[in-house]
């Protein structure tokens, strides 16, 4: 403990301390992320099946009660087609198109803020490298850089934990941030390709029905 408040107090509390904060975030948001990830995508393709099924059978109620008992992107599409089904293929399209643009902001919801964490780390650890090194050079340049070794010392070593902690926290968090961003683009366009099925499975139920 007494080391790790002593790298705490030799980086500079302040750019620590921001470092710091940017890492609770990250971790924050990945493990929020990552369980909202998990819990929309079980079981999504047995619901899918349910689904078609009861729409073949005309059976929209159950379909309703299917997508209320598990709301999902996807269920949250297959719910704006089935309330709009007897209006015609355009007035489907629009309606699940006006959902999915609903669903998209939930998927990429703070996956800015990780990547932006991303960029703002390693930059304090700059910064604190910059204070660090005006610091030593301030002691060269007072002419006392012999004579306090120790001062000498702190200065640099801020420059190096500052930058080392900006580092450990960016690399993490860019490899989460490109992981989650691929993750979502798979995830719309799988959105995209059940939303187009579920157009076709609607119109071609109602044509028959």
């Amino acid at each position: 403990m007494k080391s790790i408040i002593k790298l705490f107090t030799d980086g500079g509390p302040f750019i620590m301390s921001a470092i710091i904060l940017c890492s609770i975030i990250a971790v924050a948001i990945t493990l929020e992320r990552f369980f909202y990830y998990k819990k929309i995508n079980i079981g999504t393709d047995k619901l899918l099946e349910r689904i078609a099924k009861a729409i073949s059978l005309n059976h929209y109620e159950e379909v309703l009660t299917i997508c209320d008992s598990k709301p999902t992107p996807v269920t949250n599409l297959v719910k704006a087609g089935i309330m709009h089904r007897t209006e015609g293929e355009t007035a489907i399209q629009d309606a699940i198109k006006d959902a999915a643009s609903l669903e998209i902001p939930k998927l990429e919801k703070f996956l800015t803020t990780l990547g932006s964490i991303a960029s703002i780390a390693p930059l304090l650890g700059l910064l604190g490298t910059v204070m660090g090194n005006m610091e030593t050079f301030g002691v060269i340049g007072a002419g006392a850089a012999l004579g306090n070794m120790e001062q000498l010392a702190q200065g640099i070593s801020k420059a190096l934990l500052t930058t080392a902690f900006g580092l450990i926290v960016a690399i993490p968090t860019t490899v989460v941030y490109n992981h989650y961003t691929n993750k979502v683009n798979n995830m719309i366009l799988k959105l995209e390709i059940h939303a187009n099925s579920l157009i076709q499975m609607l119109v071609k139920q109602e044509k028959r029905g």
